[in-house]
């Protein structure tokens, strides 16, 4: 009997102290399983911090923390999408306050009249030119579908140094037109025109807000920018705009005032989705 017994506690000490293996004969971790595994009742994972032993809750996952810690009990939370089904994927949104300025050495050479042909879908930024690009609203967005609409709103402040009309040699009709565009890997997919008059009131300004809307672009990184420019001045030929910052010798406003913003959202009808079972 003593000899058993001296027998079966050697045996655990090389267990306790050796790694073992279950089918297989060179085992790499203190128990090495080659094959299945059916586990009829539980599993628990020991908290060294408190001596706890915690079987996880429902529907929870184990998830390695790497080597040398143990691993952890985790809520695995997968959206379930239907199908032909568009799901808000990518929601962002940025601000500027540098923006762009323009004298009328910056008007565009694009009359009035040939506007319409000259702004159209797709031109890309490169042969707008006189087009200012507003820095920190260039930015990367992601889509994962070929089934997507991207919408885009910008907003910005406007401003030029108009003296009140009447005021000295100051004529009542002098204005600016100006446009600003939405670009989409450096294609334009959104335009606006608009003016900014003189009133009554020195350095006027005015608040500009557009949306754009793209669809289905293409799988995988795209870069979004704002770009805006000065169309033709009307008897405003030394009186400076400003974009999104506010015209050089005014302070009624500030670069806080008129900062820039741009918000993108991407609708997407996912290709991989879970079917909702009620």
């Amino acid at each position: 009997m003593k000899k058993i017994l001296s027998t079966l506690f050697l045996a655990m000490g090389l267990l306790l102290s050796a790694q073992v293996g279950i089918k297989t004969e060179t085992p790499r971790s203190t128990l090495d399983v080659n094959g299945d595994i059916n586990f009829r009742n539980k599993i628990a994972v020991f908290d060294a911090t408190d001596n706890s032993v915690f079987q996880g809750n429902n529907d929870q996952l184990l998830v390695s923390r790497g080597e040398g810690l143990p691993p952890v009990w985790k809520s695995l939370r997968i959206p379930e999408y239907e199908a032909n089904k568009f799901y808000l994927i990518y929601n962002n949104s940025f601000s500027d306050k540098v923006g762009a300025t323009f004298t009328n050495a910056d008007d565009s050479s694009v009359t009035y009249n040939s506007r319409g042909a000259a702004f159209t879908k797709g031109k890309d930024y490169s042969t707008l030119t006189k087009f200012k690009k507003i820095d920190g609203l260039s930015q990367v967005i992601t889509v994962f579908s070929t089934q997507s609409k991207a919408y885009f709103l910008f907003e910005t402040v406007v401003q030029a140094n108009f003296s009140p009309v009447g005021s000295g040699t100051n004529p009542t009709d002098n204005s600016i037109d100006y446009a600003c565009g939405i670009f989409v890997d450096n294609k334009l997919v959104n335009l606006r025109q608009r003016n900014i008059k003189a009133n009554n009131a020195s350095y006027p300004f005015i608040t500009h807000t557009q949306i754009g809307i793209v669809e289905n672009l293409s799988k995988g990184d795209h870069n979004v920018s704002v770009a805006c420019t000065r169309l033709g001045s009307y008897d405003a030929s030394n009186i400076g705009l400003a974009i999104g910052t506010y015209a050089a010798g005014t302070g009624n406003i500030n670069s806080f005032i008129a900062q820039s913003s741009l918000k993108v959202d991407v609708y997407e009808v996912p290709e991989v989705f879970n079917s909702i079972i009620n």
